[in-house]
């Protein structure tokens, strides 16, 4: 009723090359360069020890629960200041990506307040913050309200009411830091390119970690090339000029999220082009993105650097050694993920699951409606014996798309969450990389096997109805467009 084995083998082996070029000659193409090397990073001048100098954090401090009034809703904040009279520097606390909880920066509060510091921490908003859409100006805005409380207060010294952000707050607080009021500003692991460049760094050095094959990580950048979320594209570098006020910025040397030498070279660019000389960069040894070891305790220096430098402003604004600390290392460049094209973007990929989907529901769907008609089965009674192998390879293919599609979705899951936890285990990665690849050509196997069984059935004289022309059209044809989907996303690219 087929084809021989040979010759499907031969078929399955062309579709398999041509997919497999097909994969390589669609865009866009994502293959970061190494970084070039910077004289200014190879060897950089040891911290001054004043710095890092111990810092006696043990005055009494008062912990005050406040609410503070904002676009859409009231955000809920914790003052720690000190008990001491007098007049003191103060900073909010910008959280990064994700629920932002104040409880997260209990540890660096207490310290500071302890040392002499009025800190304010309070909850990420809710409203107008998700994982599609993030405004920054409206988190800038949030900062904004928390400053303008603190230097209402009469224990605040209004000139240096600043503040401090880690990770995407490093997007936010160059807009906050436009307004006049902001005295100062602490960019803890701050990217400083466009949050899209930030994910595809990252999830490239963790794959690099992880030993996983260059195809596990065109899967991921192709993916990402359909998100259109605009904040992924946004450009950091406008607010950066905008900073006026002195700028302490930290990077640890051990951080897999962000391209750090990237991140001070854009810093460092934008302050100097508008003529701002007040930063100081350090690179701690060792720190990790949240300036501790290894997720552990904070860095040895960390909170003294942070306390020290707020403590002695202004005479701090302007260092001797503008950039100082360990030697960082960074690998490749920081690129942006090109966007879809319009053939792999997220609508075309709906349009082709539907069509498949359509296909295996359409014949049965058919036949379960002639039978409540009451109405004879004619093409289908007499085309039983050939509509039966049809069927069932449908089927197989049914569950074939679908279960690549989940394994393709668990696998994507799978590495982002590695790439966020900094975790996971190479045979892990390798051994779902090698599932959706043998499921993908499972897939082709079965396309090439059922067209080569349904191009059989009609020689030998097989009429279909309407529904197993439908299911017969859409399965195969959808088929044919997911093993395109495949083959872009690079699950037949060479080598194995």
């Amino acid at each position: 009723m087929g084809a021989g084995r040979g010759t499907l083998g031969v078929a399955a082996g062309l579709v398999l090359l041509a997919l497999a070029t097909l994969g390589y000659a669609l865009p866009p193409a994502f293959d970061p360069p190494p970084l070039q090397v910077d004289a200014a990073f190879q060897s950089l001048p040891a911290q001054p020890e004043y710095e890092r100098r111990p810092v006696v954090a043990a005055d009494p401090y008062r912990t005050e629960k406040i609410t503070i009034p904002a676009v859409g809703q009231q955000l809920q904040a914790t003052v720690r200041a000190p008990a001491t009279p007098g007049r003191h520097p103060a900073m909010v606390f910008i959280s990064g990506s994700g629920n932002g909880s104040q409880e997260e920066f209990v540890p660096q509060a207490e310290f500071l307040a302890a040392a002499g510091v009025v800190t304010l921490a309070f909850d990420k908003r809710t409203v107008g913050y998700n994982f599609r859409d993030r405004d920054f100006s409206l988190l800038a805005d949030d900062a904004l309200r928390m400053i303008k409380y603190l230097r209402s207060r009469p224990d605040v010294d209004p000139n240096l009411a600043g503040i401090w952000a880690v990770s995407e707050g490093g997007w936010v607080a160059p807009i906050a830091a436009a307004d006049p009021d902001v005295g100062f500003v602490v960019l803890i692991s701050s990217p400083n390119v466009s949050p899209l460049s930030q994910v595809a760094w990252a999830l490239n050095e963790q794959l690099l970690r992880l030993r996983a094959p260059a195809g596990v990580r065109d899967l991921l950048t192709r993916a990402m090339g359909n998100f259109g979320f605009d904040f992924l594209r946004h450009d950091a570098v406008p607010a950066l000029r905008q900073m006026r006020q002195p700028v302490l910025a930290l990077y640890g040397t051990t951080d897999p999220s962000i391209p750090f030498v990237e991140s001070t070279q854009a810093l460092t660019k934008a302050l100097t082009e508008t003529g701002n000389d007040k930063f100081t960069i350090r690179f701690l040894d060792q720190a990790d993105h949240a300036m501790r070891i290894a997720g552990g305790p904070f860095a040895p220096g960390y909170l003294e650097t942070l306390a020290n430098w707020i403590k002695a402003l202004p005479g701090a604004a302007k260092p001797t050694l503008p950039i100082a600390g360990a030697t960082p290392t960074q690998r490749f460049q920081a690129s942006d993920v090109p966007a879809a094209p319009w053939y792999a973007g997220g609508t075309m990929l709906g349009l082709t699951i539907c069509l498949a989907a359509v296909g295996y529901v359409a014949g049965p769907f058919a036949e379960l409606v002639v039978r409540l008609r009451g109405r004879p089965l004619t093409a289908a009674v007499h085309n039983a014996e050939l509509w039966a192998p049809i069927r069932r390879r449908l089927r197989r293919m049914a569950w074939t798309g679908l279960g690549l599609l989940a394994s393709v979705i668990a696998f994507i899951t799978l590495l982002v969450m590695f790439s966020v936890n900094q975790a996971g285990a190479w045979p892990a990665v390798l051994s779902g990389w090698l599932i959706v690849r043998v499921l993908a050509v499972l897939m082709l196997l079965q396309e090439v096997t059922a067209v080569a069984t349904v191009v059989s059935a009609l020689r030998d004289g097989m009429r279909p109805t309407r529904g197993q022309h439908v299911a017969i059209a859409g399965v195969l044809g959808g088929t044919g467009l997911l093993l395109v989907a495949a083959a872009y996303y690079g699950l037949f690219s060479f080598p194995w």
